[in-house]
């Protein structure tokens, strides 16, 4: 479906790709509309809800300025999906031993790893470059040398997963969704917090204080920038190291022999790149939304009970080459954690391995938008090349 709604009331148009959205998700995109700096206009995906500092589902092209809360502060959250060689029938009927092993071997929660499980030379180089220039990042966190190296290659809590799948034809998928950790929170943290330090001190009335941006030129821009690059970085080496350990372990486990088929899909939505849209290079940054140029592979998941899907890109330039990141939030989490029970979510998981208990029902499918609506209504932004319905599902 084309585009569904357009608001007219900033500076520039916010061109929305759905018709199910909030009434404190446009207040936030018209907010938005009114900075100076972004160009052509605002695209909001058809996941789009109410977030913090910028909306869910929104995809900003800025000239000459980024807006920190607008990437957040899982910096380089994203996806990573591959698939295997074997078949749903070369899968045990009970699923439960292969979730305990996943689960062993990659720490979920606020779990870390007992040694570092990747080379960090280069990364610690860039990383203390940054820390010379800002020790105050250290004091955010006991513990911050060891626990950026023990948290790579691991899950994390909330909405991160970790999933086997079969596909349309019954082939057997891995795929995760987790981020750049501890160390990408205390980067976002921070240096959100110096752009509203900024705003106060050049008199800049924004309105909302979590829209505070750094200009280009200035030296905290030209800081965030290499700080936010080095955070992406993290969190795709983090995607790619637990891939690693999630495919020893199947191959350790009582499965046939099994090949990777094809290179593993990995894909950014919460990140901002330098990219040409309209003949003009932007920053563009994608909250909640990934890269979707012409014939681009990614990964758009639905809920714990529910499809995915890996697409293809069209390159629609309405929405500058982005579709949804997932299905999106209906709900908060505390008016899931209100509205369902244990019960609900062992029948809204029908058929999965996974967690059915307390500790998870904020991440009931029926807290998430309906995925079949969010991908119909983006059939002009990707193409459907597999539908994937997961049968493990871990949790942090």
């Amino acid at each position: 479906m084309p585009i569904k709604q357009v608001l007219s009331t900033g500076k520039v148009p916010v061109k929305i790709f759905t018709n199910d959205i909030e009434s404190e998700a446009e207040k936030q995109l018209q907010a938005l509309s009114t900075l100076p700096f972004i160009f052509k206009h605002v695209a909001a995906m058809p996941d789009v809800h109410c977030g913090i500092g910028a909306t869910i589902g929104s995809v900003i092209p800025t000239r000459g300025a980024i807006i920190p809360a607008a990437v957040g502060v899982d910096i380089g959250c994203g996806m990573s999906a591959v698939q295997l060689s074997l078949t749903a029938k070369d899968l045990p009927d009970n699923l439960s031993g292969i979730r305990a092993q996943i689960e062993q071997t990659v720490p979920v929660g606020f779990d870390m790893h007992q040694a570092p499980v990747a080379a960090f030379n280069k990364m610690g180089e860039q990383l203390d470059v940054l820390l010379q220039k800002h020790p105050a990042l250290i004091k955010m966190k006991k513990n911050f040398h060891d626990d950026w190296r023990l948290q790579m290659g691991t899950l994390g809590g909330g909405n991160h997963f970790i999933e086997l799948c079969l596909d349309e034809n019954q082939n057997v998928w891995i795929m995760l969704h987790s981020g750049s950790r501890g160390v990408g929170n205390i980067i976002g943290r921070y240096f959100i917090g110096l752009a509203k330090r900024d705003m106060e001190k050049w008199f800049i009335h924004l309105p909302n204080t979590d829209l505070a941006y750094f200009p280009q030129g200035t030296e905290h821009f030209d800081d965030y920038w290499q700080a936010v690059i080095w955070a992406q970085e993290y969190a795709l080496i983090n995607r790619q190291e637990m891939m690693r350990l999630i495919l020893e372990t199947l191959s350790a486990v009582d499965l046939p022999p099994f090949d990777l088929i094809g290179e593993a899909i990995s894909c950014h939505h919460n990140y901002v790149a330098l990219e040409n849209h309209y003949k003009s290079n932007v920053f563009l940054t994608r909250k909640g939304a990934i890269s979707a140029r012409t014939g681009e592979w990614g990964i758009i998941p639905g809920s714990m009970g529910t499809k995915s899907y890996i697409v293809q890109g069209k390159g629609n330039p309405d929405s500058f080459c982005s579709c949804s990141h997932g299905a999106g939030r209906r709900m908060g989490r505390k008016e899931a954690q209100r509205r369902f029970n244990i019960q609900d979510m062992i029948k809204q998981t029908e058929g999965v391995e996974c967690r059915k208990d307390d500790g998870v029902i904020d991440e009931i499918p029926a807290a998430y938008k309906p995925i079949d609506e969010v991908m119909e209504n983006q059939n002009d932004l990707v193409d459907i090349v597999h539908t994937l319905k997961q049968v493990v599902c871990i949790k942090g």
